[in-house]
């Protein structure tokens, strides 16, 4: 077995969870590669470019927390092989092993004792002026918003031949299930399972109180329009990517040719994840059914 390890470069424990674990691994018979920034700092020797990583490797440890594997995410999909997420802060959605359960899980990967869940991913492609100028793969969303000093914008939306509304709004956010939980959720999206076949519209503080989020198809292609004369518009592709708008531009959403496939972790299932982090319960004490 060959593992890629990656993650933050920014956090002490990142360096000291990476240097154990590969030398656990390699005394098993493991190949390790590690990322060449963290590789050098612990003196690997397969420390390899971070972009050389899924060439390389039959699965890939992510440690970090949810942006870290959304960074991930998005230069693995295409090779079709699993990620495991290792949080070293608060549980997350996407991290959601912990670094005690991690020689645990390893054990059971090892053993070929894991479950993988495919979770579906949006392109996400820019058209100007009857060109294309960028296509993006994202895993969690897609948001159109303004600037801090622009006005509120004007968004045409279409879903396939359809126009079904024009917002004016702060922005428009175009999710997936497994993005339902981050910023949908903050602009009041419904929280959807992650392995459903659907995108979610979610306008962001719209001024109009009948605009509300709505569900579609992953099948359904969406394309937003911008309608608004101004230079401070801005893409954001799973809040890793920036992408400056013009008046007209298209941005046209439809389910990806590549998926993501996450290692599940076998010590929680989704809602117990959601309770955790919503904090369900909590008032009132746990409800007996």
């Amino acid at each position: 077995m060959k593992i890629g390890i990656a993650g933050r470069t920014n956090k002490k424990e990142t360096f000291e969870s990476i240097s154990g674990l590969s030398d656990w691994l390699e005394k098993r018979g493991v190949k390790v590669y590690v990322e060449k920034e963290i590789g050098t700092a612990i003196n690997h020797p397969n420390s390899i470019p971070y972009a050389e990583i899924p060439e390389s490797v039959d699965m890939v440890l992510v440690f970090g927390g949810d942006g870290t594997l959304l960074r991930v995410s998005q230069l693995v999909s295409k090779y079709g092989i699993p990620i495991l997420g290792v949080n070293l802060g608060r549980l997350g959605f996407l991290a959601e092993i912990t670094i005690e359960e991690l020689y645990p899980m390893m054990e059971l990967l090892l053993s070929d004792k894991y479950e993988v869940e495919k979770r579906e991913m949006l392109s996400a492609t820019i058209h100007r002026s009857g060109e294309r100028i960028g296509s993006y793969a994202v895993l969690n969303d897609v948001v159109i918003n303004k600037g801090a000093i622009a006005r509120v914008i004007d968004l045409a939306i279409y879903v396939n031949a359809s126009h079904i509304t024009t917002f004016k709004a702060d922005g428009i956010i175009l999710s997936t299930p497994t993005g339902s939980t981050a910023y949908s959720l903050s602009a009041g999206g419904p929280i959807v399972y992650p392995t459903l076949p659907l995108t979610i519209i979610t306008p962001i503080c719209p001024h109009t109180l009948t605009d509300r989020p709505f569900v579609v198809s992953n099948e359904a292609t969406i394309r937003a329009k911008v309608l608004t004369d101004t230079p401070d518009i801005y893409l954001t592709l799973d809040g890793q990517v920036g992408v400056n708008l013009m008046m007209n531009d298209i941005v046209e959403v439809k389910k990806a040719d590549v998926s993501v496939k996450l290692i599940k972790s076998p010590f929680r299932d989704y809602f117990t994840i959601l309770k955790t982090k919503l904090k369900w319960g909590e008032k009132y004490g746990e409800v007996e059914g």
